[in-house]
C-alpha cells in the first residue's frame, strides 16, 4: 500500500465486516489485539499515547494488544521509513465508551444510501462511470475495487489521505485534483483534467458518506 491504513474490524454469524482506512476506533479499558500485516515493505505500527511500537515485516501477520484506558483522539503513525510519503503515512485513533463504539461500529457496517441531493446523485454516477470503482470500494453501490480504501463511510472519518486533509468538501476537492502533489508517490492518480463541476459533485458525494 502507498502510505495508507487498511483497517478491517471482521464480521461473525450475524454481523458484516467493516472497513475503512486511516483511523481506528477503541473501546475504553478493554484490550484489543491487533493483526498487522505488509504486502511490500516493513512499516512500523505506532500509537505513542497508547502503547510501544511494532514492525509489520511482508509475509508475515505480528500481533499487538493494547488497552486504551481513556477516551479521546490520540495519533498514530509508521515509524518505519517506508518510502517517499512515510511522512505522512497517519491515522487517528478515537477511544470511546463501549455504547458509543458499539453503534458506531453498528453504522460501519451498513451500506451507503441513495444520496438526498442531486450535486450528491451527480458525483455518485460519476464515480461509477468514470472508473472510480475499479480501485476503491463504497458497499451498497457497484464500486468493488481493492487498490485503495473502502470509501463506504469516508464522510465521517476525521481526516482523508491518511491525515494528510480534514474531511470537508474543499478537502476532497483538493485531494481529486492535487493527489500527486499533496503526497508525492501515492498510487491515487490526480484528476485535475476532470471539468470543475464534475470534480465539486465527485467531493459533495464523497463528503456525504457519513
Amino acid at each position: 500500500m502507498q502510505w495508507w491504513w487498511r483497517v478491517r474490524y471482521p464480521g461473525d454469524e450475524t454481523n458484516e465486516a467493516a472497513e475503512l482506512a486511516n483511523e481506528i476506533r477503541l473501546p475504553v479499558g478493554e484490550p484489543v489485539q491487533f493483526l498487522l500485516q505488509s504486502e511490500d515493505v516493513i512499516h512500523a505500527f505506532w500509537i505513542p499515547s497508547l502503547g510501544g511500537k511494532i514492525d509489520m515485516i511482508p509475509g508475515r501477520t505480528t500481533r499487538l494488544t493494547l488497552t486504551p484506558t481513556r477516551t479521546g483522539t490520540f495519533r498514530g503513525a509508521c515509524a518505519e521509513y517506508c518510502g517517499e510519503s512515510h511522512a505522512q503515512m497517519n491515522f487517528d485513533v478515537i477511544v470511546m465508551e463501549r455504547p458509543e463504539f458499539n453503534a458506531w461500529l453498528e453504522h460501519q457496517r451498513q451500506s451507503v444510501s441513495e444520496p438526498n441531493e442531486p450535486l450528491a446523485r451527480n458525483g455518485r454516477d460519476l464515480f461509477l462511470s468514470r472508473g472510480c470503482g475499479a480501485c476503491q470500494t463504497v458497499r451498497g453501490t457497484n464500486a468493488s475495487g481493492r487498490t485503495g480504501p473502502d470509501l463506504t463511510h469516508v464522510g465521517s472519518r476525521t481526516s482523508i489521505a491518511a491525515s494528510v486533509l480534514s474531511n470537508e468538501i474543499n478537502d476532497f476537492h483538493s485531494w481529486l485534483t492535487n493527489s500527486d502533489t499533496l503526497k508525492p508517490g501515492v498510487l491515487m492518480p490526480s484528476f485535475h483534467m476532470l471539468p470543475e463541476d464534475e470534480r465539486g459533485a465527485l467531493a459533495a458525494w464523497l463528503e456525504s458518506l457519513q
